[in-house]
Order: C-alpha cells, then structure tokens, then sequence
C-alpha cells in the first residue's frame, strides 16, 4: 500500500499505520511518504520527456536531507536561494552543475560559496547582481553561467505574499528592460548569459497565467537568440499549484501541454523548479487533542500542535484537511482546531466540519510536507517537531525531536 490509504478505518502512509508512528515518536509529528515524493517526481519527468529538460526541486519547500538524497537519487536537481541550502544540497548529493542559485540579496560570501562549488547557474535578479558576480567570478579566473530573473508582470492568481511576477515585487527586472541589461552584461568579464528565468508566483491553480509567463520569456529568448547570445536555458521556475480543498488543480502533464507548444523551435534546454508541488501531498502532521473547549456558541479542539508547527494557517490563512486517524461513527461539528501557543492567531483550522473527537485522539493535518516543518519555529520556547519518512511498510526517523538544551545551546 503506497502513499496515505485507510486499511481497515486506519490511516496509513506506504503501509505504515500513523497510529503506530505516533506511539514510536509522540506528538506533533511529520510523516512523509517516499512512494508519493517519487510518483510526484516522475510526474513531472514523464510529462516534459518529450523536450530537452531538467527538474530541480526547489529546497525552500522541505530541505530535510533525507528527502533531498530521495529526489537527488531521482535524477532531480536543486534550486537554493542560501548558502545553507547549497550546502544541504551538496551534503544531500545533488551535482554542483546540477544546482540553480536563485534567490533575491546573495550576499559576497554566498556567491562565492556557489563560485567554490562550481554550480550550474546564478539566477541573477538585478544588473548590479551581475556585475558582483562577474567580479567575484573574474578574480577567481572563472566564467560563472547567469540567467535572468525577468518580471512580466503577470498577476498569478494566488495569495498575494506567494506572488512574485508583479511590477510591485521585488523580484527580478523588468521584462522591457531586460534586453537592455543583457546586452551590457555580455560585455561584464566572469560572466555568460546562457538564459533568462521567470517564476510569478507559487500555488497556482490556473494554467493561463503560467502559458502567458512562458509566451513572454520564449519571446525574450528568440530576441537574444537573433542577438547572438549563447543562451542554451529556459527556466520557466515553478508555482503549480497543491489540491489542498479537494477543488481540482492543473497536473504537471496539463502544464507541459500548456507550456512547450510556445517553445517550439528554439531548442534550450527547458528548467522547472517545483516545491511545493513536488512534496506538499507526500506529508502529514499528526497532533493529539488535549481537550474540547465550549465557549458560547464555539467549540474548540485544543491540539498540541499550533502555529509554531505549522504557520501556513496563521500567515496565509491556508486551508489544510483535517481527518481522525482511526475512522469512527460520531457526531460531526463544526470546530476551530486551535493549538497551544499563546496568540489568538494559532489555529490549524477554523469554523471546519469535523467529527467530533476526544481527549487523546490522533488527527492527521493533511498536505503538509511542502512548507511545514521549514516554517516552523520555536515561539514560545517550544521544540519543533520530528519528522519520520515511511518506505515500503517501514518506518525511521529522519529529525529527532529538539529539546530544550537544543534551544539554549548557542547563547552565551
């Protein structure tokens, strides 16, 4: 039984009940399925077969590094926007030319951590982000490859703090003006434009922004062509949205179909950087109820896990399913699942239909492996959670649970 299944009224993952993975590890806890992470891969690989391309996850999402040695072992390469992630990525042995450094504010010492590394490209996101690294690269006797980080202006349709393809973000040019850089870049010594990149937006539920996003930068890219520029990427980045409402979202196959017909006959090698959609599914956190509260006409779950678990809630105002692990006939109610951090703002879920649990009950936040446990903090002084990964009916854990003297180890 591969990915999250019931088996008997059980909720499993890769034939692992959650039940016995709280007992083994306690509460809150990240589970993720390995078979899913791998299918979700696949997808995407299968569905850009037919074009020149390469899949680099994107490590914002989970950069938890036996995750990252299941999709370097994949054939996956990375896209990092720190210094911490390169080295994650390296430690996780994805191959240097294999790893996008993206990522607005690179400061000297990261760029030249990924000059040291060798990686495959700088996704720079301004002129002067060039010209550093042409400098840094020249002093070093080498040529760094650098793509562009454009902006069409391409209103994704997502929550505003995802999206990153407006002339009001802070990312990348200005498409117009992008020729005009190039054409001052290709004179920077230490560096070579082999391409330009445009990512407008993450949790994206509608092919037609993406479409026009890939029309704009293949257009752009037939400019530079005629221009004599040795570009040889189209990076396209990622953003495909997460069904986490059970509302229906686009496949990789719908966006390959949508994507590579307006690439046709230019012949670069076509990049994506999927996270979210890469890992969100392939995870759950678990939670034990401590109590029900009534407050007037109010009920609330009061769960051990809370914001400083999972943010997504609080910040975004996201919704996540909520499911009892073990299935049982009782009464539904509409609750708000809150946690146990002192804010007003810790929910996981609010006004939510859901059958009533009791004291001690194991819940199942659902879609969660894709900017979960990389939000979370220690507010409150809480320890973040473990996080196990279940594989063909086994079970391990990949993040022990911190403790306080993890916490307090670095003041002095």
């Amino acid at each position: 039984m591969t990915g999250f299944a019931r088996r008997e009224g059980e909720l499993v993952c890769d034939g692992v009940p959650l039940r016995q993975a709280a007992e083994r590890f306690g509460t809150p806890l990240y589970v993720y399925s390995a078979s899913e992470i791998t299918r979700s891969y696949r997808a995407y690989a299968q569905a850009f077969a037919a074009v020149p391309h390469r899949i680099c996850y994107a490590l914002k999402a989970n950069a938890n590094g036996a995750l990252l040695r299941l999709l370097a072992g994949l054939g996956a390469g990375a896209d990092i926007v720190s210094g911490g992630e390169l080295l994650a990525a390296l430690r996780a042995g994805f191959a240097p030319d294999r790893i996008i450094f993206s990522g607005v504010g690179k400061t000297q010492a990261e760029i030249e951590m990924g000059l040291i590394a060798g990686v495959g490209e700088f996704n720079a996101e301004s002129e002067r982000e060039i010209e550093r690294i042409g400098a840094l690269a020249a002093a070093r006797g080498r040529v760094a490859r650098v793509t562009l980080r454009v902006n069409p202006d391409i209103d994704p349709g997502s929550h505003p703090y995802v999206a990153t393809g407006l002339r009001e973000n802070k990312f990348g040019v200005a498409i117009g003006a992008a020729l005009e850089i190039l054409e001052r870049a290709r004179r920077t010594p230490g560096v070579s434009i082999v391409g330009v990149q445009s990512h407008i937006g993450s949790q994206i539920t509608e092919l037609g922004p993406l479409r026009e996003a890939a029309r704009a930068l293949a257009r752009l890219s037939r400019r530079l062509a005629a221009g004599g520029f040795p570009i040889d990427t189209l990076d396209i980045g990622g953003g495909l949205g997460v069904d986490y409402d059970g509302s229906g979202v686009p496949s990789p196959a719908d966006l390959a179909r949508a994507v590579i017909p307006e690439f046709a006959g230019l012949g670069l090698r076509l990049v994506l950087e999927p996270g979210r959609s890469l890992l969100a599914a392939a995870g759950v956190l678990l939670t034990r109820v401590l109590e029900l509260k009534a407050a007037g006409d109010r009920l609330f779950v009061v769960v051990d896990a809370g914001m400083n678990d999972l943010l997504r809630p609080a910040l975004y105002g996201a919704h996540h399913r909520i499911e009892p692990v073990s299935e049982g006939s009782r009464p539904a109610r509409r609750v708000d699942v809150v946690g146990p951090v002192c804010e007003s703002g810790d929910f996981l879920a609010r006004d939510r239909e859901l059958p009533t649990p009791g004291d001690g009950e194991l819940l199942a936040v659902r879609d969660v492996g894709a900017y979960g446990f990389v939000m979370a903090s220690n507010y409150n002084l809480r320890p973040r959670p473990a996080e196990a990964l279940a594989d063909s009916g086994c079970l391990r854990l990949i993040r022990r649970r911190e403790t306080f003297e993890d916490l307090v180890r670095t003041e002095l």
